[in-house]
């Protein structure tokens, strides 16, 4: 055979995202776990109702055996340390949010999970910021002449938020 006649590899000349390259490799994992999709984990901050968004985290779904319908299906929640019975208690108004979200009713009941609570890892806790005497000077300087005193300090926020960050890429 010679040369000419191999068939040439298909490239794939395109960047892909981290969450696209991995998203094949996270749905066998999530449908042992009962989820037939990603939307209920990636956007349960736009699901759950205040404060279930940050104090829990869908774990499974389970379906009823009996039924071949979709609706029906018990979320299983992992909960923060001492919102248990906060979540227990409000578990009709989580399923109803749930199921607004999908347009139908997808949970019946909501049960916690004996799983441990992982808060996610994104959130980082922010040190109050205070600004050095030249920066506070340069943005007074940059907004003393501005009339309107609700403009002015709107500016003068605003030029103090611009300069921690200015001072935390030269870091």
């Amino acid at each position: 055979m010679a040369k000419d006649d191999l068939p040439q590899p298909k490239r794939r000349n395109k960047t892909l995202s981290v969450a696209d390259a991995l998203s094949g490799a996270l749905d066998p994992v999530l449908r042992k776990r009962g989820f037939a999709g990603r939307d209920i984990i990636t956007h349960w901050r736009l699901i759950a109702p205040k404060p279930f968004d940050d104090t829990t985290l869908p774990d499974k779904l389970t379906w009823p055996r009996s039924e071949r319908s979709a609706e029906g299906a018990t979320l299983y929640l992992r909960c923060a340390p001492g919102q248990a019975l906060f979540a227990q208690h409000e578990a009709p108004a989580i399923a109803a949010a749930v199921n607004r979200y999908f347009g139908y009713i997808l949970i019946n009941d909501v049960r916690l999970s004996a799983e441990p609570f992982t808060p996610s890892s994104g959130r980082r806790v922010q040190k109050p910021y205070q600004p050095s005497q030249s920066e506070l000077a340069k943005v007074g300087k940059a907004t003393e002449k501005v009339e309107d005193d609700d403009l002015r300090e709107a500016l003068h926020a605003l030029g103090l938020a611009l300069s921690r960050r200015s001072s935390q890429k030269a870091k």
